[in-house]
């Protein structure tokens, strides 16, 4: 066992006690994403309870396995940093309209197609890793953290238009779980200090059930084991004209992929090489998500919450994550520990979010202080990124009339602040300094 210190080092194999502590808090804080993923694909698509149960406990498992993978990266498969893997949320709306437009074998063929293709587009765009330095991965952080707030808000204040949008409980119940989170990082130093977002969760939890905010009727009731079933919708379809819109989030999760393993790697102080980094996170993705499409699953990739966690609670062990994700395999198994986590309000997850997500866009800003702004290409890089960034997130719907192919990318906030930051990035600074080198040579 090694000695363990407030911010344990990537590699530190900590006392067990602490390894399951803070694998929970870490399986807390993510246990919502799996959840609301599959319920929104069986609400969406009307899928009998049996089924949605059977999802529940693939997405479970492999999220466990791919956090296993991620960090422990055997073969080349896994970043070796610590990472939780979750559904993603873009490809579960494409899955979902993948299965309405057609069925849902072709959405299980297409989750497959993208995986491949990942393994396909990977050498080609591990040659373009050059293109993302400081100012472009800044810049990512800081948009994936407003569109992970504006997402998880809209968690808390539920649907527009339903009786329980922006019910005062709910709000009241989010922010109290922030105050306590907040609190306890003030309050606590060392381990208890690290464990503030389990224990602000914990308090949220305990508040809602004792405002009667929680149902536990449906935890002791239904089986004690449950596994997922191999093709649950029968042989996928392969259809690569449906196919088409995962194929292009690929890319762009390709992208987000880049930010994450880049930002990660400089919290946890790993020194990296992201041409030889970047494309084990990438593999990792494309494997798990592989097996997704077998079980009935979305994409399952790492996630910019990764950041977040890590940031806010200084745990940095790859052994906690591993941990993690063993206790999401249990979860998958154990049918009772499932619905436990099902039955934790969505407000107080929300509100343990809002402040993990929070953090990714102060490290955003962090390392976009490590950029001389005063430079005027890098000034109009970050002011166009963000222009091109925040309009589709804070103006829902502005492309909605355009083609569904350019909403595709013109409406992903993250896709189009990226790609405009390494465009601009390209433009402003790779054609100053091939101007800079040039100038002695003319002069002579």
């Amino acid at each position: 066992m090694s000695r363990v210190s407030d911010a344990p080092a990537v590699d530190a194999v900590l006392p067990v006690s602490q390894l399951l502590l803070f694998g929970l808090q870490h399986v807390l804080v993510m246990a919502a994403v799996p959840i609301t993923s599959v319920f929104l694909v069986a609400k969406a698509l009307g899928l009998p309870a049996a089924l949605t149960v059977n999802l529940i406990s693939a997405t479970f498992l492999l999220c466990g396995v791919g956090t296993l993978l991620q960090s422990f990266g055997p073969w080349k498969f896994g970043a070796r940093l610590p990472f939780v893997m979750v559904p993603g949320g873009a490809p579960i709306v494409m899955f979902v309209t993948i299965a309405q437009q057609r069925d849902l074998q072709t959405a299980s063929g297409a989750v497959i197609l993208t995986a491949l293709f990942y393994f396909l587009v990977l050498p080609v765009f591990a040659r373009c890793l050059r293109y993302f330095p400081k100012i472009v991965i800044g810049t990512l952080l800081l948009l994936v953290s407003i569109n992970l707030v504006k997402v998880y808000g809209g968690i808390i204040a539920g649907k527009a238009g339903s009786p329980t949008f922006a019910d005062p409980a709910n709000i009241g119940l989010a922010l109290a779980t922030i105050g306590f989170t907040v609190l306890f990082a003030r309050l606590f130093k060392g381990m208890l200090g690290q464990l503030a977002v389990l224990l602000g969760l914990l308090a949220g939890t305990l508040l809602a059930a004792a405002c009667g905010l929680m149902d536990f009727g449906s935890v002791a009731a239904g089986p004690l084991w449950s596994a997922p079933t191999l093709l649950p919708f029968g042989m996928p379809h392969f259809d690569v004209v449906a196919a088409v819109p995962l194929l292009i989030f690929s890319v762009i999760s390709m992208v987000e992929a880049t930010g994450q393993t880049v930002a990660v790697a400089e919290v946890v102080g790993r020194r990296i090489d992201p041409r030889e980094a970047v494309p084990r996170t990438i593999r990792g993705d494309a494997l798990v998500s592989l097996a997704g499409g077998l079980f009935g699953t979305s994409m399952i990739i790492t996630s910019g919450e990764n950041i977040g966690i890590v940031r806010a609670t200084n745990v940095r062990s790859r052994y906690v994550t591993a941990t993690a994700g063993a206790i999401l395999i249990l979860i998958a198994l154990s049918a009772p520990l499932g619905r436990l986590a099902s039955a934790i309000p969505s407000a107080v997850v929300g509100g343990t979010a809002m402040v993990v997500f929070a953090i990714i866009g102060t490290m955003g800003i962090d390392m976009l202080r490590k950029v001389d702004l005063h430079e005027r290409g890098n000034m109009f890089v970050l002011a166009g990124a963000l222009t091109m960034g925040l309009l589709p997130i804070v103006v829902p719907g502005l492309y909605s009339r355009f083609p569904d192919t350019l909403q595709l990318v013109l409406g992903n906030g993250l896709a189009m602040g990226s790609l405009t930051a390494v465009v601009l990035n390209m433009v402003f600074n790779r054609v100053h300094a091939e101007r800079t080198e040039m100038a002695p040579a003319s002069q002579a």
